[in-house]
């Protein structure tokens, strides 16, 4: 591969806004379901902390299934996938900077807010994450 940045087509991106909101909610209910089934070998007190359980399991989940398609289970489902700057699948590394940064934004409002509005916003559906780390998501096909 080069390391000449990759600039996709608009078509790439066409839908990718709500497919993205769409795979985070299917995301959402395979973290509960996960964490659900995990409540038993916490003697039932994850129900505790069951905000902290669903934080963990889903940054390990978002981490191995990016880390292993450059896509959640959600993104495959609606059929878009993550890329970095130069159009390559993301790597473990910017698999977990990628986690950490959507982590972060989840815990302080403010900032998954900005990262919301920029997706709506911006051509290429990219969440506050994504401009940090010269990231994108875009349409498996295109």
């Amino acid at each position: 591969m080069t390391d000449t940045p990759y600039y996709p087509t608009a078509d790439a991106f066409s839908g990718v806004t709500l497919k993205r909101g769409l795979a985070w909610i299917f995301d959402i209910i395979i973290i509960g379901v996960l964490c659900a089934l995990a409540l038993p070998f916490t003697a039932f007190t994850g129900i505790f902390f069951f905000p902290a359980l669903m934080l963990t399991v889903g940054f390990f989940y978002r981490w191995f299934t990016i880390a292993n398609g450059s896509a959640t289970w959600g993104m495959r489902m609606f059929g878009i996938t993550l890329r970095d700057l130069y159009g390559r699948p993301l790597s473990s590394g910017t698999a977990l900077a990628h986690t950490l940064g959507y982590t972060i934004s989840v815990c302080i409002a403010p900032l998954q807010l900005i990262s919301v509005i920029l997706m709506l916003v911006s051509r290429e559906s990219k969440g506050l994450t994504d401009y940090l780390l010269g990231t994108y998501a875009m349409n498996r096909y295109a």
